[in-house]
């Protein structure tokens, strides 16, 4: 698959001053609820209501979906509204479900994202179909899945693509529900800039306090949409309750979104950025220089620790470096998410150097 401008078209035809929003419940519990949360979003800047009909959940026993039953009520939220439906779908039956009530969007599931074989089930069933076909990141941090994914469905004739940024699941302690791991995405928008990309704070935060921060920093980074999940009793909702937002919530979040400039021509500005940037180039420069002295050093480490029959790893010292680096980091206004990542790189890359002095 190769980047193409004709991956816009669906989003442009949209012909939105702004990027798209979809919203709506992480569930359709009931008739009524569904219908009420569309009205209240059918004069606003949402342009396609969602709705989890299928729930897969992490262990049984929790609520999974009111099932087929809801589509009909999709149906007559899009009759009474004219907002765009979209669910999300995890097999064959669902896609054929869907069609048969002409569902306008259909996604994909970041638990269906992980598996080939059953996204290779959606879009056979889905071969050569005119509607909008989103996939989420994958569960685990993995661009080649992600993009995987969205391949297996353009091999199958489907040409309204776009993809979810939902974060991922980790099981180190964050602020996040799922860590955003920002970079992927980025790599993900790097290989296909035509690609819509769209952001979903509320499974990345877990929390609605959160949800403006993140979709803010999406669109500083030319996201071209979000979706964020929408409930009018979010405290009382059937799943997810401590991600979604009132529609009153969801109307105030949009108003408050910065839409930044792709860039900016005036010769100023131009010569200002041109100037950082060359002080940007000279500190990356230097950084790899050091990195590359602070390997051999590494490696010499490697060698005395193989003299004296002293394993690679080892575990107190990295726990003191690490509690180091994010005091001192700290202090130098750097986060500790970054301090972290940063010398676990590091650190990754100084016993690739002792390894191959151990095996040579």
């Amino acid at each position: 698959m190769e980047n193409n401008k004709e991956m816009r078209n669906w989003l442009n035809d949209f012909h939105l001053p702004h990027p798209i929003v979809i919203a709506g419940p992480c569930s359709a519990e009931t008739e009524e609820q569904v219908l009420k949360i569309a009205h209240e979003l059918k004069d606003s800047k949402v342009s396609i209501f969602r709705a989890g009909i299928w729930k897969p959940r992490t262990r049984p026993g929790g609520f999974e979906g009111v099932g087929e039953i809801g589509l009909k009520w999709l149906q007559k939220a899009k009759a009474e509204t004219g907002l765009l439906m979209a669910v999300e779908v995890a097999n064959a039956t669902h896609v054929k479900l869907a069609l048969e009530h002409d569902i306008d969007v259909l996604w994909i599931g970041a638990r269906t994202t992980v598996n080939p074989f059953a996204v290779q089930e959606i879009a056979d069933a889905l071969q050569n179909s005119n509607k909008i076909v989103l996939v989420k990141n994958p569960v685990n941090p993995d661009l080649a899945l992600w993009i995987g994914g969205v391949e297996r469905l353009n091999n199958a004739g489907i040409k309204k693509l776009g993809i979810i940024h939902r974060g991922f699941s980790t099981y180190e302690k964050t602020k996040y529900r799922n860590n955003p791991e920002w970079q992927i995405a980025i790599d993900f928008q790097h290989k296909f800039p035509d690609l819509p990309l769209i952001i979903d704070p509320s499974h990345i935060t877990g929390n609605r306090d959160m949800i403006f921060q993140v979709t803010q920093e999406a669109l500083d980074l030319n996201y071209d949409g979000m979706m964020i999940e929408t409930h009018i009793d979010p405290d009382n909702a059937w799943s997810d309750a401590k991600q979604q937002v009132t529609p009153t919530q969801l109307k105030k979040i949009i108003f408050d979104l910065t839409i930044r400039k792709e860039t900016d021509d005036a010769d100023d500005y131009q010569q200002r950025l041109n100037q950082l940037r060359g002080k940007i180039d000279e500190f990356d420069a230097k950084l790899l220089d050091i990195t590359g002295k602070r390997m051999k050093v590494a490696a010499s480490i490697g060698a005395l620790k193989k003299e004296k029959n002293v394993a690679v790893l080892q575990n107190k010292r990295w726990n003191e470096v690490l509690d180091k680096m994010i005091a001192d980091g700290g202090q130098k206004g750097l986060s500790e998410e970054f301090i972290v990542q940063f010398f676990k790189a590091i650190h990754q890359e100084s016993i690739s150097h002792q390894e191959k002095i151990f095996n040579s």
